[in-house]
């Protein structure tokens, strides 16, 4: 059974529709990453999720419990987003340990719980920092360590990363790699990134103007995309996207490439699919991945 299980979803500003029919699970310790440009619903998505909006139809299930009605703070998730918010006047140990204080959980457990995550995340020297004395990296381990010791069921990520620098994105990525494998917890993360899905999810979803295009696993969307949409914005270089007909005939069909003034460009298909015959002389799109042509000459230098 799914851990977080999203069916039917639908939000609605006024006679605007922002999520149109979202149908998305994940397994327990998965991450799932959406998305989609910017202003196509992922973050109404994860605020659905988190309880900061509502939803208009369906349903939300975590854990086999359906959480539509629940106040946030009853849903046991942890949110990390994009403005690191600690605040600016307490060391990196009080921001940490803020929450439980609120919660009234005793001083002995609440260090505990901050040497823990401190190891996690590999900022045990920097607990005794303030804010204005850390890196942004530092700045959003500390705001992901806030969230770590809640030892919530679900968390959620809105755009962690995009006030980073490149380079510091990248060892980002690699930190929140690492604490996936590390704690097993399961993560929903929004991004407008294709890298940053690809690279760190199990589970994605591409979504364009409030709808899930394709859900899949990064390698099913990378190299089976359903539609021109994922094709062209998952990878980077994009995928090519060419004119084409389909010729041959049987079991020796081509991929007819057109050029003007010259003889068009015939491809053999060795494997082609099923039923593609049915396009014979018909126009298609062919979509050929950068990595995938080659020069044999230059191959051999």
């Amino acid at each position: 059974m799914a851990f977080l299980e999203i069916n039917g979803l639908r939000k609605r500003f006024g006679s605007v529709e922002i999520l149109k029919g979202i149908d998305v699970d994940l397994e327990k310790g998965g991450f799932l990453v959406l998305v989609g440009p910017s202003g196509c619903g992922k973050s109404t998505l994860l605020n659905t999720i988190a309880g900061l909006e509502s939803i208009t139809e369906g349903e939300i299930r975590v854990d086999g419990r359906t959480i539509n009605d629940l106040h946030p703070s009853k849903r046991d998730i942890a949110m990390v987003f994009q403005s690191y918010a600690l605040y600016p006047n307490m060391t990196v140990a009080g921001n940490i340990a803020f929450g439980m204080e609120m919660r009234g959980v005793p001083a002995q457990e609440r260090q505990k719980a901050i040497d823990k995550v401190a190891k996690v995340l590999q900022i045990g020297h920097l607990l005794q920092r303030k804010p204005s004395q850390l890196s942004g990296g530092q700045r959003q381990r500390v705001a992901m360590g806030r969230a770590l010791v809640r030892d919530p069921k679900l968390f959620l990520f809105d755009e962690p990363l995009s006030n980073l620098d490149a380079k510091l994105r990248v060892d980002m990525r690699i930190e929140i790699k690492r604490l996936h494998a590390t704690t097993g917890t399961t993560i929903v993360y929004v991004t407008h990134d294709q890298i940053e899905a690809m690279t760190l999810a199990t589970k994605i979803a591409v979504m364009r103007d409030g709808e899930v295009q394709q859900f899949g696993t990064p390698a099913e969307i990378y190299n089976n995309p359903t539609n021109l949409f994922v094709a062209d914005f998952m990878g980077s270089p994009a995928m090519n996207l060419i004119p084409a007909t389909i010729g041959g005939n049987g079991n020796a069909l081509s991929v007819v490439l057109q050029r003007e003034a010259r003889e068009p460009i015939s491809l053999p298909l060795a494997d082609a699919p099923t039923g593609l015959s049915a396009f014979h002389d018909k126009p298609i799109i062919f979509g050929v991945r950068p990595e995938a042509l080659t020069d044999p000459e230059g191959a051999e230098r």
